[in-house]
Parts: C-alpha cells; structure tokens; sequence
C-alpha cells in the first residue's frame, strides 16, 4: 500500500487531496492542530487516514509525526500544504502576521522536507511537494510576506527538484491560483479564474503523478501572472494600478 502525508490536510486543499488519496487505496497521514476538523471531515468514511495532532511551525512536532506515520509502511509521498494568509490586505504591513508566515509557510514546508527526507534518503526513492501559490511569481501590492514566502518555496523546490534526483526523490512545487477554500473565503477583494477545492484536488494530484517540477494553474491567470513576473518593472507598476490587481487597503 502506498502512503502519503499531507499536512494541514484537516480543511481546503489539503483535505481534498487526503480524500482523493484515500479513495485512491493509499494510507494517508494528516496533521493539524484541531482533531475536530479531522473528525468532522473524515470520520467514518475514511478508515485509512490517520490524523496527527503538529503544528508546522514546531520542527520537532511535525518531524515527530511523519516519523511515526512512516514506520508501518514506509513514505512515498510527502506534500506540504499547510499555509496561512492575511486577513486583510494592507499597504503598510502587519509584522507580527508576517513573521508568523515565515514560520508556517516556508519554515514549516522545510521542516515537512526534513522529516520526509529522513525516511526517503535510505530507501532511495519518494516525492515530495509543497503549495507554493501564483502570487511566488510576483510581488503583489497588500500580500508582501505571502508572495515572498510562496516565491522562497518555489525556489526551494526547483532548486531540491535538481539536487535530489541522484537519490531517486521527485520534488514538485505547485503554484494555485485563486482556489475556494476557508482561507479564501474571508477576502475582501475579487478572486478572478477561482477554482473549487476538489477540482483543485484533482490538478493538483495528475501534476504530482507526471512528476513535474512546477505546476501553476489555472491556465489563463497562470500564464498572464508569469508573463507580468518576466517584463520590465516600470510595465509591471503601470498594470499593478489596473482595478484586477489593486485591491489592498489603505
């Protein structure tokens, strides 16, 4: 039986992926720090997901759970979700949210690698993966430590995608775009190309199984968001004015 563990897989993205996995036959892992989202969503239908109380941003928590997770049967896919936002878009940023980012999304991505890496380095093969976001690729006005965590994560995996091949592990970062989970229901701007959760689920996992490097979708938005991260700053301030991208507050 294959094994994956996901973390934050209680809700959104993750919780989608983790069904789909489960449906799939694999022995899947979830971590999260509310066991009653993971009750709610997943019992009992699920039977061969296991929930692990870790909080991301706690380097021995969440190596101490894909530890235990991995010894009934081993580690075949890593995927590091877990992720936090802004509750409001702001022009001058709120730093303590900030900081707290770094710990979640881009420490806790390399703490989820750490652990997976641990198990799949003596064994000589696995995947691991990690949410990134379109918004890696630029510098949004209102969202600066998201964008600059979710580009420090997209980095990272590009760089591990080339420096773990001589071990047999596949590393794949994924860049969403707007995707319809509780983390985007609370904001206060237009959400254009947004994506379901399960239909987020289903991208998510083909992109994994092709083993691509990165994966960014949907395709439109994608492709505009990329082409805006290649042309000159001067052309990108000007669009930035334009009402789709300027949406934070004063």
């Amino acid at each position: 039986m294959k094994s994956v563990f996901i973390t934050g897989g209680t809700t959104g993205i993750g919780m989608e992926l983790a069904k789909l996995y489960a449906l799939k036959g694999w022995r899947v892992g979830v971590c999260g720090r509310d066991e009653k989202k993971f009750t709610e969503n997943f019992r009992p239908q699920f039977k061969n997901v296991s929930f692990f109380h870790a909080d991301v941003s706690n380097r021995e928590e969440l190596k101490n759970a894909i530890k235990t997770f991995s010894k009934i049967d081993g580690l075949d896919l890593l995927i590091a979700n877990a992720g936090i936002g802004y509750k409001f878009k702001t022009k001058v940023p709120d730093f303590e949210q900030s900081y707290h980012m770094v710990h979640i999304n881009l420490l806790g991505v390399m703490y989820a690698f750490e652990a997976a890496l641990d198990v799949m380095i003596p064994k000589g093969s696995g995947q691991i993966v990690a949410i990134s976001s379109i918004a890696g690729y630029l510098g949004l006005p209102g969202v600066s430590a998201y964008s600059a965590t979710k580009a420090a994560v997209l980095k990272f995996c590009e760089s591990l995608h080339l420096d773990l091949k001589q071990f047999n592990i596949h590393v794949t970062a994924i860049c969403p775009g707007f995707v319809e989970t509780p983390l985007t229901a609370r904001n206060n701007h237009s959400m254009p190309f947004l994506v379901k959760a399960p239909r987020a689920a289903e991208l998510i996992s083909r992109a994994i199984e092709k083993r691509k490097m990165v994966y960014a979708f949907p395709f439109f938005f994608s492709s505009l968001v990329r082409i805006l991260g290649a042309i000159p700053r001067t052309w990108y301030k000007y669009f930035m004015k334009i009402k789709m991208f300027n949406y934070s507050r004063e």
